[in-house]
């Protein structure tokens, strides 16, 4: 049917215990390119999970849907059911798919992260919420551990 497309991420953490996304209404914004024609969209769209659209035939729903500029087709794009994975201390600066995208006539070009990430605290009971991740590194301080908190050195692939 459709080509699967994953993004993996790759950051270092400090005294992180976990990085996830909040699934299911997290922003996950994309650059995107028509297959039929090699078109690549010059602005980022939005898609989450959570919000679904009707296909042209009204049989199906889509997490995003769009008619190319340049050929007119109509492509869609959606989020991989259960596909959302959490990135641990365990899988520090090693590349781990956090999500699958299911694309028929479109694919993700270029990611960018956004707020909206949830950060657990290594040995503490502090959980941060809407991390805003847009920099590609974020710090924070716990009382708690009474030590600096942070993801660095983020980057990402689409495979």
């Amino acid at each position: 049917m459709g080509k699967t497309i994953q993004c993996r991420i790759k950051c270092r953490m400090e005294n992180v215990e976990e990085l996830k996304t909040n699934h299911p209404d997290h922003p996950f914004s994309l650059k995107l390119k028509c297959t039929g024609c090699g078109e690549v969209s010059n602005k980022w769209h939005i898609i989450t999970e959570a919000e679904t659209f009707p296909g042209k035939t009204g049989r199906s729903e889509n997490n995003y849907i769009a008619k190319c500029k340049m050929c007119g087709r109509e492509n869609s794009l959606d989020i991989v059911a259960r596909s959302n994975a959490s990135y641990t201390n365990g899988d520090s600066e090693k590349f781990k798919s956090i999500v699958s995208f299911e694309c028929r006539g479109i694919e993700p070009v270029d990611y960018r992260p956004l707020s909206g990430w949830i950060v657990k605290v290594e040995g503490s009971s502090k959980v941060f919420e809407n991390v805003d991740l847009s920099e590609k590194e974020w710090v924070e301080y716990d009382e708690e551990i009474q030590d600096s908190v942070g993801v660095y050195e983020f980057e990402f692939e689409l495979l």
